[in-house]
Parts: C-alpha cells; sequence; structure tokens
C-alpha cells in the first residue's frame, strides 16, 4: 500500500472519529436540554400547586385582614385600584377577618385610582358595617394616597409619618429655547384649536393655562370635598390644612388629619384584639413570577448548553 494511500486512510479513520465524537456530544447536549425543560416544567408545575393552594381565603379562623397599598397609584402597578379594590373585597368578605388594616405606603398617584379606591372601602363599609377598616400610615402618606386614606374608619400614624398634600399637580417642561438655538422647527398641525393642549413645543398660551389650572381646581376641590366628608368634624380649621403641604404624623394628629399614634402591630393587637394577621394583597403569583424569568434562565442554560449557538436571541428567547 502506497504512502498516499495510508495518509487517506489515517484522515478517513480521523474524521469519523471526530464526528463520532461531535455527535456524542450532541446526544449529551440535547439529554441536558430536554432535562432543563423538564425541570422548567416541574418547577412551574409545582408553583402553580401553591399559587392555587395556599392564600388567605383557606384561613377560617378569627384574624386581622391586612391590604397593603404600596407605592405609586397607576393603572398597571400594584397599588392599581384593580388590584387593591381586588384585596379589599376578598378581606371583607373572609368570614373570619374580625377587621381589615390599610396600610399605606404612597405618595400619591392618579386622582382616578385613588377615587376608585375610596369609592370601594365606602361601600364595603356599609355592606359590612360590623368590620371596620383602619389606615395604618408607615413612612408615608401623601397626596392620592391621603385621598384613600379619608375613606377609613381611623386614621392611625407613627410620629414621623409624612401626611397630607391635599391637592393637584400638573407639571411638564418647555423646550421652546433650546429649540431656538438648536434651529429646530415646530411644525404642529391640528384640527380644534385647543388639540395641541399645553405642548411642551410651543409657546405657552394664556387660555390653555388658564383652562389648565380651572381643571385642577376642580379636582381639587373634588379631594377636599371627599376629606371633609371623611374626616368631618375631626379636622381642624387650619388655613394651610389644603394648601398641598405635608406634616408630621404627630402634626397631622393635631390637625385632625389622623387619628392617633399607631402601628399596624399595636392596632391589631390593642385595637382589634386580633393578633393573628393574615395579609390578603393581591400580588402577582409564584407561579407568575417564575414564568416572568423562566425566559432569562432558560435562555442561560441553553447558551451554556449549546455555546455554538450564541445569543439567546437567534434562539427566540428574549
Amino acid at each position: 500500500m502506497s504512502e498516499q494511500e495510508n495518509q487517506w486512510e489515517r484522515k478517513l479513520l480521523e474524521k469519523l472519529a471526530s464526528e463520532a465524537l461531535v455527535e456524542q456530544r450532541r446526544k449529551r447536549r440535547w439529554g441536558i436540554f430536554f432535562k432543563l425543560i423538564g425541570l422548567v416544567y416541574v418547577g412551574v408545575l409545582i408553583a402553580s400547586i401553591l399559587g392555587v393552594t395556599s392564600g388567605p381565603g383557606l384561613e377560617a379562623s378569627r384574624h386581622t385582614a391586612l391590604v397593603d397599598l404600596e407605592g405609586v397609584m397607576t393603572s398597571d402597578s400594584l397599588a392599581s385600584a384593580e388590584r387593591v379594590n381586588a384585596s379589599l373585597r376578598s378581606a371583607f368578605k373572609s368570614e373570619g377577618s374580625v377587621g381589615v388594616i390599610l396600610r399605606i405606603n404612597s405618595p400619591g398617584g392618579s386622582p382616578v385610582q385613588a377615587g376608585l379606591i375610596n369609592d370601594e372601602i365606602k361601600r364595603l363599609r356599609a355592606k359590612y358595617p360590623n368590620k371596620p377598616l383602619y389606615a395604618v400610615v408607615e413612612e408615608v402618606c401623601a397626596s392620592g394616597g391621603y385621598y384613600v386614606a379619608a375613606a377609613a374608619d381611623k386614621i392611625y400614624v407613627d410620629k414621623a409619618s409624612l401626611v397630607g398634600s391635599i391637592g393637584v399637580i400638573m407639571n411638564g417642561f418647555g423646550f421652546t429655547g433650546t429649540m431656538e438655538k438648536l434651529g429646530v422647527e415646530r411644525r404642529l398641525i391640528t384640527a380644534g384649536e385647543n388639540k395641541g393642549f399645553l405642548d411642551p413645543f410651543s409657546e405657552m398660551d394664556p387660555y390653555q393655562t388658564e383652562f389648565a389650572k380651572q381643571m385642577a381646581g376642580e379636582i381639587h376641590q373634588q379631594f377636599i370635598k371627599v376629606v371633609q366628608e371623611g374626616r368631618g368634624d375631626k379636622l381642624k380649621q387650619a388655613p394651610e390644612l389644603f394648601s398641598g403641604l405635608v406634616w408630621t404624623g404627630a402634626k397631622s394628629v393635631e390637625l385632625g388629619l389622623a387619628d392617633e399614634l399607631g402601628s399596624f402591630d399595636t392596632v391589631a393587637r390593642d385595637v382589634l384584639k386580633t393578633e393573628e394577621i393574615l395579609d390578603y394583597t393581591e400580588q402577582d403569583s409564584l407561579a407568575e413570577r417564575l414564568a416572568e424569568r423562566v425566559g432569562v434562565v432558560f435562555g442561560q442554560g441553553v447558551r451554556s448548553v449549546f455555546p455554538e449557538f450564541g445569543t439567546s436571541q437567534r434562539l427566540g428567547f428574549q
């Protein structure tokens, strides 16, 4: 056999061995890949089962119901009226709950969301007259947060809590001077003389500015009315009460904006006389939180198993 034939055979054997090794690695990687899929599936299944089988609704013993109002109130936040009202309904409906504590840590937000929660609290208090609802302020209860608290039977605060800000704000920016310096021309075409209402790239229009002030004033009066109806004779006659100022918790008690100093624990123990606490705050379920992370974790796992595939985007994991 010639030397050339020997080299050809060696190359063929090397190629076959190399392909066999690659195939073996590929099978091992696919095995890991499908095991990863199985683990993710089992994890989601377990989380779903836990999400369905756990929760305050299963508890029938006497307890204090807790609902948290945390953060800025917008329609898509955890402090949205949809989430908070659903939590409140569950808390009131529970046969075991002796009363509801609405724990507030909110600087405010949408007046619409605050109004929806305020209205629902009033409805639930009327429907369940024997179950009190107490608002307990921790860090801050301002603007829309106080709009909600005003519907409670009583408001408890810490002496250093921030309470108040009974006012309405509309803000934005004007870029006309910057545009002139940059040589940028604003081209705005509207059908309706006020369609470009408070456009930040146009000069302030006196009529639109005055209209905005009137609108803010109307919402402010709605806010004041809600506070006056909720607090009644408890409110002191202070000239700056509805000016938008914020007070400490101790000062808010003096002004009648709050009733007493107290915490979540003291209200449950000393007022409701029930130290057992059940949290009815609607949250993303464990399964939902896990599912949100599955894509990231799954993509990282795939990249570690199949580095030759590159980024997860190429596989469609985003």
